[in-house]
């Protein structure tokens, strides 16, 4: 555990805060457009109701003196991608620049690496824009392995995005 934020499941109270932090314009720019903008209190019930209910992948809320104020997610692959699994995080504008977006993301890397054991290479994808979280994912071990060219598309502009990914170290293996 960290002094400066705990990693836990959402629970139904998080929806204000959620909200508060969630529904912000910098914060959207980032992720990807199923993330709701604006993001009412509402859209935080949603989300926790299909948290607790398991339909939307491995989460954790990001809690920092007593409020959700971000998450962090897996989403478990299937088929023949089933031993990898894609990784998504944010965390309210209000608190950037602190280091814990680094560190929740090396803990829940840590996690799920030890919940799922047949996991062997945890991905995420970044907008070229995006510098910031280029560098939480390099800080916390991902290694960029590709640039796909006009791979995405974010507020109507065609853009790069950047692929990184952490394997499994031999001795979780």
């Amino acid at each position: 555990m960290n002094a400066n934020f705990l990693l836990r499941d959402w629970q139904m109270s998080d929806a204000k805060s959620l909200a508060e932090n969630a529904n912000n314009i910098n914060v959207w720019n980032s992720l990807n457009d199923y993330f709701p903008h604006p993001y009412s209190e509402k859209d935080g019930e949603e989300f926790i109701t299909k948290v607790l209910n398991n339909e939307f992948g491995v989460q954790k809320a990001i809690v920092v003196d007593g409020q959700a104020v971000g998450g962090v997610t897996v989403f478990l692959k299937t088929e023949n991608f089933r031993h990898t699994a894609e990784l998504g995080y944010w965390l309210g504008e209000k608190y950037w620049k602190r280091g814990i977006m680094t560190d929740a993301v090396k803990e829940f890397v840590t996690y799920v690496f030890t919940e799922f054991p047949h996991l062997q290479k945890i991905y995420a994808t970044v907008f070229d824009f995006n510098i910031a979280s280029q560098k939480v994912l390099e800080k916390a071990g991902f290694e960029r392995e590709a640039v796909l060219k006009k791979g995405a598309i974010k507020n109507d502009k065609v853009v790069d995005f950047h692929y990184f990914s952490r394997i499994r170290e031999e001795e979780m293996a």
